[in-house]
């Protein structure tokens, strides 16, 4: 019979709220927090739903990390009481880096020991104090959501799929941002942008459609290839549509740490920039009925499947609280 003693013990305090439902318009934290976590055999997991207040010293057993949803107050509770005093050592996922909050504030009232994200160390220290402590962990993939896919001769061929929000291009929209909203989407999702001026992409907006949460491989799997663009950091798209089966048209550039997520270009991704993105699409729709299309889109899902998944993941994570234990 296994020892529970051995199992790493998180107590996961957090607000109910929508984010953390399969209801939601993602589901990469849900499934994160609430599926991944209860399934892993070394980790002794308590969850604790908590309206307004918490009193740490009511954790009556031993637990080797209190886990908070993020670094704000979304599901998360107003107050824990007592944190310091219980010393337990604190993690906390971080959300968008570029949403304004004051990060001092909650650091020190929820006695922050460390943080953990998708986003790459060089992002995170943009915006939070070198001496914080972080982790780099790919959350996101669940992949008992990429099972039996639709073969890829039976999907879309002559048209590449873009999805997710993008950028207003209109002149004074851009004027306006430039000054009052420096970190706008624009700026975030440039690339994806410009690819819809193309007329074989077609783009599917984040919201206004069916394929939502647990629904989004679905959409994925209509097509052999889709975009992964993003400017500033790579995201679960990064993940999610190699793990789909697609040709992953990914945006490596300078600074979006996408080149840290192991893939290979022309063996299991094409890489694209703003200077060859066009070319590179071009290339595959001339050539779309070549078998090696096929073959790159099932090693990008191999890739995933094997060093990409939550269960990867958490590994990361257990290693950032073996490290703030010692």
């Amino acid at each position: 019979m296994e020892n529970p003693k051995s199992k790493i013990r998180i107590a996961f305090i957090y607000s109910p709220c929508e984010t953390l439902t399969k209801n939601y318009f993602f589901t990469t934290s849900y499934h994160f927090f609430m599926t991944a976590l209860k399934r892993y055999s070394e980790i002794d997991i308590t969850y604790f739903p908590v309206k307004n207040t918490f009193d740490a010293l009511d954790l009556k057993e031993k637990f080797d990390t209190i886990l908070l949803f993020e670094n704000r107050c979304h599901c998360v509770p107003e107050k824990i009481i007592n944190i310091k005093k219980s010393g337990i050592p604190v993690i906390v996922r971080v959300g968008d880096l570029h949403n304004k909050h004051d990060t001092g504030d909650f650091h020190e009232k929820f006695n922050v020991s460390a943080y953990f994200g998708y986003q790459h160390e060089k992002n995170f220290y943009r915006y939070f104090p070198k001496n914080y402590e972080y982790q780099v962990v790919l959350y996101g993939l669940e992949p008992s959501l990429y099972k039996n896919l639709v073969p890829f001769s039976q999907r879309i061929s002559k048209k590449i799929l873009n999805s997710g929000a993008v950028g207003n291009t209109k002149y004074l929209s851009r004027i306006f941002n430039k000054i009052r909203n420096p970190d706008n989407a624009l700026y975030h999702y440039k690339l994806r942008t410009l690819c819809n001026k193309l007329p074989y992409v077609d783009y599917t907006s984040t919201l206004e459609h069916e394929y939502v949460g647990d629904k989004y491989p679905i959409l994925l799997q209509k097509y052999c290839a889709s975009i992964a663009a993003t400017t500033i950091n790579y995201t679960a798209k990064y993940f999610e549509i190699p793990a789909a089966g697609c040709v992953s048209f990914m945006e490596v550039n300078d600074i979006n740490g996408a080149e840290k997520l192991g893939f290979i270009d022309s063996e299991n991704s094409i890489f694209i920039n703003q200077n060859n993105y066009a070319k590179k699409f071009e290339e595959y729709l001339e050539t779309f009925d070549d078998p090696k299309w096929e073959h790159i889109a099932k090693s990008g899902t191999e890739h995933v499947m094997k060093n990409l998944t939550n269960d990867n993941a958490i590994d990361s994570l257990l290693s950032l609280i073996k490290k703030i234990n010692q």
